[in-house]
């Protein structure tokens, strides 16, 4: 990283203004509160952890009421999910039943201030593709919803999707949906713009770089520190964080909706449970999210263009499934100790 650009990083406040395409809002460093664990500390005790590390906005999965409760009058913003299993009700239901729904799931426990985003659904189209017909409808219902409470404006919905919604990303300017997917994607696309919304994508250099085929994505590259960087045309990347951003913008450009900015909804590395997972690596990883994110670095696309960023995982979750991995991608100890020393700005 250039000098100015350490600099930078260290003086600015976590909270920046910078241009998104459709408007200026706050460049964002959150993190996600996955709860899929048999050990997690209170949600009291949470809120401390943030607090003492200056975290100031949260991604919450479901909307559990304790949880909410917990958060109610901290001053932490959230964004809260609706489980992928909720959809088809929300979405063949009317504006009406979607405003009962919110009263009662999120409202009734937390001030609607302190919501940022919803997010309706989590990688829909990867893990639950059953679900796909549903999610613009329960988006378009929700909407509705919050414009009866005059919420509209304050609330965003998007529904985050994998990385994967990708057929090509290599090289970034070549990034397009999958074929398969457009159409879910394009209405999708065409509500986030109708409603200054932004595009949420999780984004995980570590499972592209550990099933890459033939080795073709180095641990460098994945990491931050590459050597050699990768021309696209007049631009060089030389990390894949930016390189699958860039993809989705061009992606998403080519659909004919460049109005609509991009949200990194999750993001991490593991610290233990496979290939490449370590202490050392989560850091070295996690720090240059930071780094870009706190120094409103952009991509080599838009550069100075800040990038909001939810970093995944507060906790590790001993009750997820799949890889090992999967259950190591917290950021701190059960007992609020930081794993490793990463720090969220210039006072952590």
């Amino acid at each position: 990283m250039l000098i100015t650009e350490t600099i930078q990083a260290l003086l600015v406040p976590l909270s920046l203004l910078l241009l998104l395409p459709s408007e200026t809002v706050a460049a964002t460093l959150g993190i996600c509160y996955g709860r899929v664990a048999n050990n997690l500390p209170p949600t009291s005790e949470v809120v401390n952890i943030l607090k003492t590390n200056g975290i100031s906005n949260v991604r919450i999965f479901n909307p559990d009421p304790v949880t909410l409760q917990s958060f109610s009058g901290t001053g932490i913003n959230l964004m809260t999910g609706v489980p992928n299993e909720v959809l088809p009700s929300l979405a063949s239901g009317t504006p009406a039943s979607a405003l009962q729904w919110l009263q009662t799931n999120i409202f009734a426990h937390i001030v609607p201030s302190q919501i940022r985003y919803i997010a309706v659904g989590n990688e829909v189209l990867l893990k639950d593709p059953f679900y796909a017909p549903h999610v613009v409808p329960a988006m378009v219902n929700i909407y509705q919803a919050l414009k009866t409470l005059n919420l509209d404006n304050t609330i965003k919905l998007s529904s985050p999707q994998a990385a994967s919604v990708l057929s090509k990303s290599y090289p970034p300017s070549l990034g397009a949906f999958n074929p398969s997917l457009r159409s879910v994607l394009l209405p999708l696309l065409n509500f986030l713009r109708e409603t200054e919304s932004p595009f949420m994508v999780n984004v995980y250099p570590y499972f592209s770089y550990t099933s890459s085929t033939w080795n073709h994505i180095s641990l460098d590259y994945a990491l931050f520190r590459s050597n050699d960087m990768v021309q696209d045309g007049t631009l060089m990347y030389g990390n894949l964080f930016e390189a699958t951003i860039d993809a989705i913008v061009h992606a998403i450009e080519k659909e004919g909706f460049a109005e609509v900015g991009v949200v990194v909804s999750e993001t991490g590395w593991p610290k233990g449970g496979g290939e490449a997972a370590s202490a050392e690596n989560a850091l070295a990883y996690n720090e240059n999210v930071v780094r870009r994110v706190v120094g409103n670095v952009g991509t080599p696309k838009r550069p100075g263009v800040g990038i909001e960023v939810y970093l995944f995982d507060l906790f590790d979750e001993n009750g997820k499934s799949g890889d090992e991995c999967e259950k190591h991608f917290g950021i701190f100890g059960l007992d609020g100790i930081k794993a490793y020393d990463l720090r969220f700005n210039s006072g952590n």
